[in-house]
């Protein structure tokens, strides 16, 4: 065991006394253009998938996780658009691969856009409005990621459910939100997202289009039994703001009202 130290010991002290050499070496090289320098995150970036693909080759599924690794370091670091640099080159390298996307979009929709809304910084603490729109940036570019990745894995529930998730928690786009329930539920999602789109649309402001899809689905859960109290509770809302007749409504009381909570969520001082 000794020695196996001493030898490891000997290497590193060898590795140590040869990086100045190497480093002279490669600065040489470079300057007779006999190598070319590294390229820069902004260069790897701005090359489209085929780029890519034809400089890595089969190797791409190494490079993207060994990237994911660094922007997780830099999402540590807070920043966010280093963050958001090396996943457009992870997604690039891996198009297909839905994870990538899903973790990209809540990087920026809900990591860097919190940090600008509730951060500290003597800066921007001062400035309420700067906050608000660094936030709805940050969100946006998370809708972005996420439709970008649709057209490559348009069928997968996994980015429709997040992408509803963002507009329903993040924007308040309740429209777009029961369409991406909806779209997720179709592709597989889990039956709740049938319920989530109807939600997402009955809360949708002064919307009939909205609110006669959702008063169409809920409706459909309570003939088939469904009576939790927040269904009921949509559905008599519904029917007053679309002017159901009062043959037509359901006989159900109100549910009674749950004592206030206080619910976490993106607020401006």
């Amino acid at each position: 065991m000794k020695r196996k130290f001493q030898t490891l010991a000997i290497i590193l002290i060898l590795g140590v006394m040869k990086l100045p050499l190497e480093r002279r070496v490669t600065s040489e090289l470079r300057s007779m253009r006999l190598i070319d320098e590294p390229m820069s995150v902004g260069a790897v970036e701005s090359m489209g998938q085929s780029g890519l693909a034809a400089i890595f080759g089969g190797v791409r599924g190494l490079v993207a996780c060994m990237l994911q690794l660094r922007a997780y370091t830099e999402f540590k670091r807070v920043n966010w658009a280093q963050v958001d640099s090396l996943y457009r080159i992870v997604t690039r390298l891996q198009p297909r691969n839905a994870s990538y996307w899903d973790e990209a979009a809540w990087h920026m929709a809900y990591n860097a856009a919190g940090f600008y809304l509730y951060n500290r910084d003597k800066n921007l603490d001062r400035n309420a409005e700067i906050r608000g729109q660094l936030y709805h940036e940050h969100v946006q570019r998370g809708i972005n990621i996420l439709l970008e990745g649709l057209k490559f894995s348009p069928e997968n529930p996994r980015l429709w459910e997040r992408l509803a998730d963002i507009y329903f928690r993040r924007s308040y786009d309740m429209a777009k939100a029961g369409d991406a329930y909806l779209e997720a539920r179709r592709h597989g999602a889990p039956a709740i997202m049938l319920h989530m789109a109807a939600f997402a649309y009955a809360q949708s402001p002064q919307d009939v289009e909205s609110h006669q899809k959702a008063y169409k689905i809920l409706k459909s859960e309570y003939d088939r039994g469904m009576r939790s109290p927040g269904i009921i509770e949509h559905i008599k809302n519904l029917e007053g703001w679309l002017g159901i007749p009062g043959g037509l409504r359901i006989r159900d009381a109100i549910p009674q009202p749950k004592a206030p909570q206080k619910v976490p969520g993106p607020r401006l001082r």
